[in-house]
């Protein structure tokens, strides 16, 4: 008999380093790459992979990511086994832990825990919700099954600089976990291998016994919350259980040559925008387009894109850019951008190396570089964004240190 695997992605994000993107929505919501939300790659990678009874644990400014889960990630009515829900904090276990909201990744699956009686689960995918990649689930879960694993830690090999921002590995040569390190100020490197540290993505396979004993035994341990880097991890390994460490670079995408190295934590506003900015090269590292990979969303009943050749030497003209329906590219240049829906980029603009989002218009004459403007910004003509910081941090745009500018939703000149 097939074994019974939950999916639950945690989705509580707060992302205050992606302010002021996060200041009316959580990190999982952003919009992000043309037409889709953050939390949209973490539930493809469970669908993709037959995985299809997900819950979403969401936490902080849900009403955005909850108003796209439910408009736009809908299965049929028919097959109980066949469902995204939102699980919102509820404090279901007031009576012991008093009146708190969800203070931690693994806090969140506790408050959550009659969902694995509910669903009678063998294995319980435990993934993050704002990260960027494709990930063959059902691969790591079989690996787990083959090993007789009791977690699974999905890891990463990162650049020993960066890698202080994640939990840390230690690994034998059969990838069974001898030491984990959250976040440590001093990541060691892997063995062997100078500069590098392994990582962990965040994403967890769990024998169901070992996840509810450990949820068990190690709450409490932590002083600052509740975290599976930071308390179920350590305690697993303290207490004996059979932790390994799954290889991202093997996981197989079907359609995709070569080996899966794409994974980015998209947490400050300047990788953020980098990671929009790999979808526009001319050879991608992160393809949209694979028909045996489909990246799904939420449908938006617009027009198609369009661009319009005006006379008197006014071309509606984009290079390296993806954009969604309903946007009018009107005499204007756009190259290097990721544009959402209905944008409108009036006569003679230049939109640069751009990320914007849905219902942004671009008056005549503007001139945009290095920019990230929210929805429901209308820019007047003659407005030049991005080639003058000083300006731009005077209007009181947020300015990243690569010099990246961010107008905010809503944002009235």
């Amino acid at each position: 008999m097939k074994p019974r695997v939950l999916g639950m992605i945690l989705a509580g994000g707060q992302g205050s380093r992606l302010a002021p993107l996060t200041q009316k929505r959580s990190k999982p919501a952003v919009p992000f790459g043309s037409k889709y939300r953050i939390i949209d790659f973490a539930i493809n990678n469970f669908i993709n992979s037959g995985l299809f009874s997900i819950y979403v644990l969401t936490q902080y400014k849900a009403q955005s990511l909850t108003e796209h889960i439910q408009r736009g990630w809908r299965f049929g009515t028919f097959l109980s086994d066949y469902f995204i829900t939102l699980v919102p904090a509820q404090m279901y276990r007031i009576e012991e832990l008093g009146p708190v909201w969800y203070r931690g990744t693994a806090d969140a699956v506790y408050q959550n825990l009659h969902l694995l009686d509910n669903n009678k689960a063998d294995y319980v995918a435990i993934f993050s919700g704002d990260h960027i990649y494709k990930m063959n689930v059902e691969h790591m879960i079989q690996t787990h099954i083959d090993t007789r694993a009791d977690i699974t830690i999905a890891a990463y090999p990162m650049p020993q600089e960066q890698a202080h921002q994640f939990g840390i590995m230690h690994v034998d040569e059969k990838w069974k976990v001898t030491d984990f390190l959250e976040k440590p100020k001093n990541p060691p490197s892997i063995p062997g291998q100078p500069g590098t540290s392994l990582t962990s993505m965040g994403n967890y396979i769990f024998s169901r016994r070992a996840l509810e004993e450990l949820l068990v035994t190690s709450m409490g341990d932590g002083e600052d919350g509740f975290d599976f880097g930071g308390d179920v991890i350590p305690r697993a390994l303290s207490d004996g259980y059979n932790v390994m460490a799954y290889d991202f670079h093997k996981n197989p995408i079907p359609g995709q040559s070569g080996p899966n190295l794409y994974w980015r934590d998209v947490g400050t506003l300047d990788a953020y925008f980098d990671a929009n900015m790999d979808l526009v090269s001319v050879n991608p590292e992160f393809g949209l387009y694979n028909a045996d990979w489909p990246l799904r969303t939420s449908s938006e009943f617009s027009p198609p894109a369009k661009f319009v050749h005006e006379s008197e030497g006014r071309k509606g003209q984009a290079f390296n850019s993806i954009m969604a329906g309903g946007t009018i590219i009107s005499g204007g240049t756009v190259r290097d951008s990721v544009l959402g829906r209905s944008i409108h980029t009036h006569s003679y603009s230049v939109v640069e190396s751009c990320v914007l989002f849905d219902d942004v218009e671009v008056g005549r004459h503007s001139h945009l570089r290095r920019a990230i403007v929210d929805k429901n910004v209308v820019i007047p003509p003659g407005t030049k964004i991005g080639l003058d910081i000083e300006e731009d941090r005077a209007r009181g745009f947020t300015v990243t240190e690569s010099g990246v500018v961010v107008v905010p939703k809503g944002y009235t000149f």
